[in-house]
């Protein structure tokens, strides 16, 4: 089936492709390509990515660009970790190598953005009232039924 050029540019929009022929990374299901993600260290990778991007405001509310800064910090994270993980076990580190990382983070941090952004949460009093006139509106349409059930063909009931 040929595409229009309306459809072909929706789709370009869009991300290009259908989910299908993207990559598990792209679609999601995978954090990093070729990796056990049961491992510590993914998991770990998955918890900082995972809470930065809520920070932002969400990982549908970020661009791409902005997300692949947040794989990198978070790689960097996970690297960082582990090494003060051996200095605390009394193991020699790379202070260089520390300072190094810790700097590329910093830098990578403020491309990223640090200021958190909050989601949009309806207030409760805005909550309830919706919620109030839901249940409402289905109260009525129970209604409405059960005497449409009742009605008689000639009108009456």
């Amino acid at each position: 089936m040929e595409l229009s050029a309306d459809q072909r540019a929706a789709r370009m929009r869009q991300g290009g492709y259908k989910a299908a022929a993207r990559s598990r990374v792209s679609n999601g299901r995978d954090i990093l390509p070729d990796c056990d993600q049961r491992s510590t260290i993914a998991r770990r990778y998955r918890d900082i990515s995972s809470a930065i991007l809520a920070d932002m405001g969400g990982f549908d509310h970020c661009s791409e660009t902005r997300k692949q800064l947040v794989r990198r910090f978070s790689a960097a994270a996970v690297l960082a970790e582990a090494m003060e993980s051996k200095l605390a076990n009394g193991e020699q580190i790379d202070v260089t190598q520390h300072c190094l990382l810790t700097s590329t983070m910093t830098r990578v941090a403020s491309r990223i953005g640090i200021d958190r952004i909050p989601r949009d949460y309806l207030e409760h009093d805005d909550a309830l009232e919706l919620y109030e006139r839901a249940l409402a509106n289905s109260i009525d349409a129970e209604t409405d039924a059960a005497e449409a059930q009742t009605e008689q063909p000639d009108g009456s009931t």
